[in-house]
């Protein structure tokens, strides 16, 4: 699954890991300062802010990109000449480059936040005080929303179309893996389905869970000090009182319970899904061997392989019935749980609709990515339950035994005949 399209992966992801890691620690320790010697300095503390767009232009993010690109390239270098392979072009740098998008999208989120707070703090001043404000100053403020806006549309766009590109690349190189061994796997069950189309659903699968795992990590790693910052405007919350960093305190709270009520809930989901795919395909192959065989897809054999079909799906109706009910439960609460904490700020008029704003959406922002797992989970009971599929193949290319059900299917079948 990832041999064919990464260079020694095991090795590869956890020198990624740490090499991430360090860039990261330098840049904040050191690199960001170092921009100073090129002539791309770190704005000045006491430098207004600058909203809109033109903040992506400035010099200290210019440097930036700078920086990215040399860390890239490093770490390119050395898997290049210490493990050359076939589609390191596009597992290296298209990685990387699809971590840079991602980047890009968290700080958008940050420069749509900057505005709010100086539009909603001047259309609280429009509307409370007549003629205070001129018309000006509001279409010049949504004019800045729109260049954000426009600027996002434009990466949505390309980076999109790229990782379509790239997933394609990664389902060809697990493709051509398989097919290099097929003599070898043609006697797995399902095996022309799992190489069909297993190999997509995993790579895309994949890709997705990765990136959204990364902009988590940027997003908490951008709005958590925002939101610690922001945390002293509020004055007090419900039946506690006041305590430090309470907005933070809250996301990272409410978050923990989220991943830990689902994970409970949706434990049995993923073995439900390995089974579902299973007797679908042993379904649909023995109707396909019945159009060129008239002794298969007899109406016994078809009749008694759609009810483990049926079988399984009233079981997973059932099972996914309680786990969405907790699911949407939760997060109706979510919807309503960072209002219910700010009353007693709001209603002793401590914060402005500016700050409001920004609460919010800091908060919305760092309580979505503490809840990767909860948002996260119906994705990943599918990806394992694929895994568990295409894990067959890698057993088989190993040497190693079967996973446990596809062993007990194998025994099923021999004892059918």
């Amino acid at each position: 699954m990832f041999v064919s399209f990464f260079p020694k992966p095991k090795l590869f992801f956890t020198s990624a890991v740490l090499w991430a890691l360090f860039a990261v620690l330098f840049w904040i320790f050191a690199g960001e300062q170092l921009g100073a010697y090129f002539g791309l300095p770190p704005a000045a503390p006491d430098a207004p802010p600058i909203i809109g767009v033109g903040i992506f232009i400035t010099r200290p993010f210019i440097w930036l990109y700078i920086y990215f690109f040399v860390a890239v390239a490093a770490f390119a270098l050395f898997w290049m000449q210490y493990a050359p392979h076939k589609w390191q072009a596009w597992s290296i740098w298209g990685s990387a480059l699809i971590i840079f998008f991602t980047y890009f999208d968290v700080q958008l989120n940050i420069a749509l936040n900057a505005w709010r707070g100086p539009f909603f703090d001047l259309f609280q001043k429009a509307i409370t005080t007549p003629n205070s404000v001129a018309a000006s100053e509001l279409y010049w403020m949504q004019l800045l929303f729109a260049g954000i806006g426009f600027v996002g549309v434009a990466i949505f766009v390309v980076s999109n179309f790229f990782i379509s590109h790239y997933v394609f690349r990664w389902r060809t190189a697990m493709n051509e893996f398989y097919m290099d061994n097929w003599s070898r796997l043609r006697h797995i069950e399902g095996a022309s389905q799992r190489v069909q189309e297993d190999t997509m659903r995993f790579s895309t699968i994949v890709e997705n869970l990765g990136v959204s795992l990364i902009q988590a990590l940027m997003t908490l790693i951008a709005f958590l000090p925002l939101l610690a910052q922001l945390s002293h405007h509020i004055t007090e919350v419900p039946i506690i009182g006041q305590i430090p960093y309470s907005l933070v305190v809250l996301a990272i709270g409410w978050s923990v319970f989220g991943t830990a009520i689902l994970a409970l809930v949706g434990i049995k989901l993923p073995g439900l899904q390995f089974k579902n795919q299973r007797v679908e395909a042993a379904y649909r192959k023995e109707l396909v061997l019945g159009e060129d065989d008239p002794t298969r897809a007899q109406p016994p054999t078809v009749s008694h392989l759609f009810h483990n079909v049926r079988k399984n799906y009233f079981r997973m109706y059932f099972h996914y019935a309680y786990f969405n009910t907790v699911r949407n439960v939760y997060f109706q609460a979510d919807a309503i749980i960072l209002n219910v904490f700010l009353i007693p700020t709001i209603a002793a008029a401590k914060i402005t609709m500016g700050i409001w704003q920004q609460v919010a959406t800091a908060f919305a922002q760092v309580s979505n990515s503490f809840q990767y797992l909860v948002s996260s989970w119906t994705t990943i009971v599918e990806l394992l339950s694929i895994h568990k599929r295409l894990r067959a193949f890698e057993a088989t290319l190993e040497g190693e035994p079967l996973p446990e059900l596809d062993r007990r299917y194998l025994e099923t079948q021999a004892e059918e005949h």
